[in-house]
């Protein structure tokens, strides 16, 4: 049985900035109401003639490959993390594919939102163990900007999202550096409680705009803020003291927690009841707000570049979103 480790990774964020008070002048809302709700000042937005769910993801990929100082026809897997695919069919997996020119491999996505990049770590390290494959590239890219409601009736989803990318290249390790083992979990009982649910094959378009015919359709996601907060407290918990309670480790023993962007008040509780100082968990929301299945690796990849993370350093990554799904990786670096 081999193990796996992380050697490159990337991010790719938009250009383009959108403040909160940029949001205050297109819905009943303030910058205080959105940073004290969630902790967010601003997020990146796409222009859509620049990017797109599978554009980001190649800009992020190309850096992470060039770290990893490995030949784009050495990846032998492409696994793609996203709730937000440039097509509903095919997976942005082999857009980028074939965007990167790369030589005949499989590719592959990942619809866990949230937890999506903690899935897709799962794969491919579990592909990697088997020694079915050598080098696998995971991604996360998200383009929400695409399917908001930017109005006051959607402004309790709306604010909290932006736009951007992150990506690993994973490889069969050769010394003690590896992933040490990850954790995932889902509760589908409450999966209607942060969803879009429609258009869908079950429900498509002639049949929404049948229904509503002097209303709004309702194409947009819809989110059980109450609901979703109580029990993400909870998982995060939950989902980090299995995976250091696997690898025989204490809460002290963790160098940086990087935990999914999914509410600065979130992380904080949990920063809190692990009793981390700041130094210990990263976080960026504040700047990108909440991109969903790029949001740990973009924070993993800025955590790195400022030099955060050391070599033999506990890293642990953890997440919780729809579905309701959550789950964790424990590293070491």
């Amino acid at each position: 049985m081999y193990s796996s480790k992380i050697i490159g990774l990337g991010k790719y964020v938009p250009e383009n900035v959108v403040t909160n008070n940029d949001l205050s002048k297109i819905m009943d809302t303030s910058d205080e109401w959105i940073q004290e709700r969630t902790g967010i000042k601003e997020r990146r937005h796409i222009e859509k003639s620049d990017d797109s769910t599978a554009k980001m993801g190649v800009k992020a990929a190309k850096i992470a490959i060039e770290r990893a100082k490995i030949d784009k026809d050495d990846i032998d897997l492409i696994v793609f993390a996203t709730l937000s695919p440039d097509y509903y069919f095919p997976g942005s997996g082999v857009i980028v594919h074939d965007m990167l020119g790369i030589k005949t491999c499989p590719a592959l996505d990942v619809r866990n939102q949230c937890s999506g990049f903690i899935y897709a770590i799962s794969v491919a390290d579990q592909f990697i163990k088997t020694g079915m494959y050598k080098n696998v590239l995971v991604i996360g890219s998200e383009n929400h900007s695409g399917g908001l409601d930017m109005t006051t009736r959607g402004r309790g989803v709306s604010v909290i999202f932006g736009d951007g990318a992150g990506a690993a290249v994973l490889s069969r390790s050769e010394d003690d550096s590896q992933i040490l083992s990850t954790h995932l979990h889902s509760q589908g009982q409450f999966a209607k409680e942060l969803s879009l649910i429609g258009p869908s094959t079950e429900h498509w378009v002639p049949e929404i705009i049948a229904e509503n015919p002097q209303e709004d359709i309702p194409y947009f996601p819809y989110m059980n803020g109450q609901l979703v907060f109580k029990h993400a407290v909870v998982r995060f918990s939950e989902v980090i003291n299995e995976g250091l309670e696997k690898n025989g480790l204490k809460k002290d023993d963790i160098n940086m927690l990087i935990p999914h962007q999914a509410n600065l008040r979130i992380s904080q509780f949990v920063q809190k009841k692990f009793q981390l100082s700041d130094d210990q968990v990263y976080n960026n929301i504040q700047r990108y707000g909440n991109t969903t299945a790029a949001s740990i690796p973009i924070a993993l990849t800025e955590a790195w570049e400022e030099k955060k993370i050391m070599k033999g350093d506990i890293v642990v990554l953890a997440a919780f979103g729809s579905g309701f799904t959550w789950g964790s990786c424990i590293i070491k670096w």
